[in-house]
């Protein structure tokens, strides 16, 4: 497989730590945003779009309030994964979503695109 690295950046206003944390780190919060349903069970998230769609990642990396890193069980390459982390801004007191994915280049723009719309999805369900 020939995959590449991306990052994206997404400001975020009117929000908290504690909101946006939740919202990137529990099955209640990807599940208002990310899928339709989120199972938790230990480190694997099963997340779920419609009656049959259904991928399973294991959370590899945790750092609370800053951010999470998954990686895709059915994924061929081991050293892929994505990531979404939070900062915060003192300076324009926003909190920034930084995510970061690998995509083959032939579909590069597309998971780009899939990514924007669902930043899109979490601004509009938490008014950010």
């Amino acid at each position: 497989m020939n995959t590449e690295k991306f990052k994206l950046e997404f400001a975020l206003s009117g929000t908290s730590k504690q909101i946006i944390w939740n919202t990137i780190s529990t099955a209640t919060g990807l599940s208002n945003w990310f899928s339709e349903e989120v199972i938790i069970q230990a480190n694997h998230f099963t997340f779920i779009w419609g009656e049959t769609e259904r991928r399973t990642a294991e959370l590899i990396q945790l750092q609370k309030y800053s951010y999470v890193r998954f990686h895709w069980t059915d994924d061929e390459d081991d050293t892929a994964y994505f990531e979404i982390k939070m900062t915060h801004n003192e300076l324009t007191d926003h909190f920034v979503l930084e995510i970061t994915d690998y995509a083959e280049r032939s579909e590069k723009e597309e998971m780009i695109e899939i990514w924007n719309a669902q930043i899109e999805s979490l601004r509009r369900t938490y008014g950010m």
